[in-house]
């Protein structure tokens, strides 16, 4: 903004001046909000005396090409960002020729390739060049063997680059994580490795075995990171040599040994992250003593014991640790962050918690604390934002009388908690809850007022509700789940103008009145569950505006009328369930065509006629694997022209089908099934058992009884596994069904 041509450049922003030439040797445009093209003819290229150019953060996407003239730019440019512009296409050659670079990054820019041909003429000719940054942009080829003696940062993660690292590096701080590389340590001193500070090899897969003892000759290392490396064995005694190093990640390796013994003359170490080994051995009293400046450690999933530090930051998730938590002295610790979810501590949780004002995340979930803990422990952290106290089955938390919430606080998790009653937050309290979970609990009463304030996440599941929906936070809530309650009432209208809500589970409860006839606010949402209440009325037609609808669950409730067509617009429906209803209508023909219909439950309706032998549809239900229709009027001939496509169950791999949505609410009801299932009992249906129902390899549960079939059952494949009860019920069977016995 005060870019004015009245003015002097030189005091611009962003812009600096040699003061005795007046010439522009500098341009820092970064995080300018600059949008558009870079074209050739661009006044940019004119500055031949520039020295430092940092364009980075900006978006330069409408430039059809990586600009050449960054190739040919000023011969006395010594640093170049141009890092998070979104160029696209090749590196000119060009870049090589900038002999007098000391810094270039090109990082972030993922739509970029950089040629194998350029990258070492790159590496070969910038002989000045101390810092070289091209994460993300995509080299794809072979690392090369030697690299610039005067390189002092390189990081070449997410590059493509592959093949098997060389480990004698020069360069103060090297990060070389990336997924396509495999390494080898050297078993020796690492060459010229004096001056190495800062060493990632992040994700990099040392699969021939675990960490030599050479690493101890890095004795001015830093930091390090070898995490995800597929590192295993014992760690080097060597280790204990490194006592610079203020950070420390081995996380996610098979690595074993009394770590914390070794690193015990480390006492610079501020962030120490070992999760995911097999490291054992109790928790060194030396070592937190002498780690003064410690303030961040992970040893979660590992097998410690011993009684616990206090820090700045504490993770000791995931198992390993068992015993209880003692009472400490609150105004020694600076602890800002605790976690010990999923461990098996037991006892009380202490009070010297509530005393420690600067924390921000408390986490003791899935233990076995035990006691009664008063909600009112934490009214005066007043910096807290995260409360998880799931899952301890023996605790039991209270309110007594109205408490003070802690004015930050956004998530709040006390599932499993023994409760019996809603919090008492005090009227005034400025409630900034955005996450809640008060699920599997014994609370009774109504939805109390504070609820509407809730922001994005409710789920007060499996507990004593009653009374109505109306407190709620229609307005802003995603996720809300109610099942499991008493409540009662009828659906309010609010539902419809719930522009945020992509998950809606009432399942068993009371409710009544009919189903709200919405228009089409409801744009998110993408699953729908009312099953098991006393729902009446007909299925309206414009349930089809929820066009995102992944699930829709009606199942058990008291529906009537006909079956809308309407639905046929349902693209992404996965699970549609109207069983235990009383519609009544044909079979519904006009969901043949839903690419994505995976289970469709019609069962125990008034369903009538026969089911069509021809289809509109080349391939109907495509992504069909469990059907069930038992319990209907159905007549006429087995649907042939069904079986013969359902493509889903003939080449079925269930786990590649379900495995992506067994964690969402609407699917889970359906995992029960180790594969695809079948059931069109207690119908009307005649005819023989067409053989193509041998074709569908992945059926692991068919039930025909009870209807009119006659003639042979089918033999081979899933067939020869079926029991008799499969076909009960089927006069015209009788014979095959008694040779089937004996046999």
């Amino acid at each position: 903004m005060n870019w004015s041509m009245s003015s002097d450049y030189c005091i611009w922003q962003g812009v600096t001046c040699d003061h005795k030439t007046g010439d522009v040797i500098g341009l820092d445009l970064s995080c300018s909000g600059l949008e558009g093209a870079i074209l050739p003819n661009s006044t940019l290229f004119q500055l031949s005396n520039l020295r430092f150019l940092n364009l980075s953060q900006n978006d330069f996407s409408l430039s059809n090409q990586f600009p050449q003239e960054f190739g040919f730019f000023a011969k006395g440019l010594t640093h170049l960002s141009l890092s998070s512009t979104w160029f696209s296409g090749r590196v000119p050659s060009g870049i090589s020729h900038l002999y007098e670079l000391v810094s270039l990054d090109l990082s972030d820019n993922y739509f970029v390739q950089l040629e194998d041909k350029v990258f070492r003429s790159l590496l070969q000719n910038l002989t000045q060049l101390r810092v070289l940054n091209l994460v993300g942009v995509n080299i794809s080829s072979v690392l090369p063997m030697n690299l610039s003696s005067s390189l002092e940062v390189l990081n070449l993660g997410h590059t493509g680059l592959y093949g098997v690292p060389m480990m004698m590096l020069t360069s103060p701080l090297f990060y070389l994580w990336n997924t396509g590389l495999h390494g080898v340590f050297p078993k020796v001193k690492w060459g010229s490795s004096a001056t190495l500070q800062h060493l990632s090899l992040f994700g990099i897969d040392f699969r021939n075995g675990g960490m030599p003892d050479s690493i101890g000759y890095l004795e001015s290392l830093v930091s390090l990171d070898l995490s995800n490396c597929n590192l295993s064995g014992p760690t080097p005694r060597s280790i204990g040599n490194l006592v610079q190093l203020t950070d420390l990640s081995l996380e996610k390796n098979n690595l074993n040994g009394l770590i914390l013994t070794l690193l015990a003359n480390s006492t610079e170490i501020r962030y120490l992250y070992l999760d995911s080994n097999n490291f054992t051995g109790p928790l060194p009293s030396t070592f937190v003593a002498h780690s003064r400046n410690l303030i961040s450690l992970g040893l979660s999933s590992n097998g410690f014991t011993g009684p616990l530090p206090s820090l700045e930051n504490l993770g000791l998730s995931d198992k390993g640790f068992r015993g209880q938590l003692h009472e400490f002295d609150s105004s020694e610790s600076i602890l800002l962050w605790f976690s010990c979810k999923n461990n098996a501590l037991h006892g009380t949780i202490p009070q010297s918690f509530s005393q420690l004002v600067e924390l921000t995340d408390l986490d003791f979930s899935s233990n076995n604390f035990s006691g009664v803990l008063n909600m009112s422990m934490f009214s005066r952290l007043e910096s807290l934002e995260y409360l998880d106290l799931s899952h301890n089955h023996f605790l039991s938390v209270r309110s007594t009388g109205m408490i003070a919430l802690p004015p930050k606080l956004t998530h709040l998790y006390l599932s499993s908690c023994n409760m019996k009653k809603f919090p008492h937050f005090s009227k005034d309290a400025e409630i900034s809850l955005g996450y809640v979970d008060l699920s599997n609990n014994d609370i009774e009463g109504e939805i109390p007022d504070w609820i509407e304030s809730v922001g994005w996440y409710l789920n007060i599941s499996h507990n004593k509700l009653t009374g109505g929906l109306k407190q709620l936070p229609w307005n802003t809530i995603q996720y809300l789940d109610l099942q499991s309650n008493y409540l009662n009432g009828s659906l309010p209208d609010l539902i419809c103008n719930s522009s945020s809500l992509e998950i809606l589970n009432l399942s068993h409860n009371k409710l009544s009145g009919v189903l709200p006839s919405c228009g089409t606010q409801l744009t998110l949402l993408s699953v729908f569950d009312l099953r098991m209440n006393n729902i009446q009325g007909s299925l309206p037609s414009t349930l089809s505006n929820f066009r995102n609808l992944k699930s829709l669950n009606l199942h058990g409730n008291k529906l009537q009328g006909g079956f809308p067509s309407s639905f046929s617009e349902f693209d992404k429906l996965e699970t549609l369930d109207l069983g235990s209803n009383q519609i009544n209508d044909t079979f519904p023909q006009c969901l043949e065509a839903l690419p994505n219909l995976q289970v469709l439950v019609p069962k125990s309706n008034k369903f009538y006629g026969t089911m069509n032998k021809t289809s509109e549809v080349e391939q109907p239900f495509p992504s069909l694997r469990i059907i069930d229709l038992s319990y209907n009027d159905f007549s006429g001939p087995l649907p042939v022209i069904y079986f013969r496509n359902f493509k889903a169950m003939m080449n079925g791999d269930i786990s590649q089908s379900f495995s992506q949505s067994s964690h969402r609410p609407h699917t889970t009801f359906y995992c029960k099934f180790d594969s695809e299932s079948l059931d069109l009992s207690s119908n009307q249906l005649e005819g023989e058992i067409p053989g193509q129902l041998t074709g569908l390899y992945s059926l692991a549960l068919l039930n025909l009884s009870y209807n009119k079939l006659r003639g042979h059952i089918p033999e081979g494949f899933q067939f020869n596994t079926f029991e008799i009860d499969s076909y009960v019920g089927n006069l015209g069977l009788w014979k095959t069904i008694v040779q089937k016995v004996r046999t």
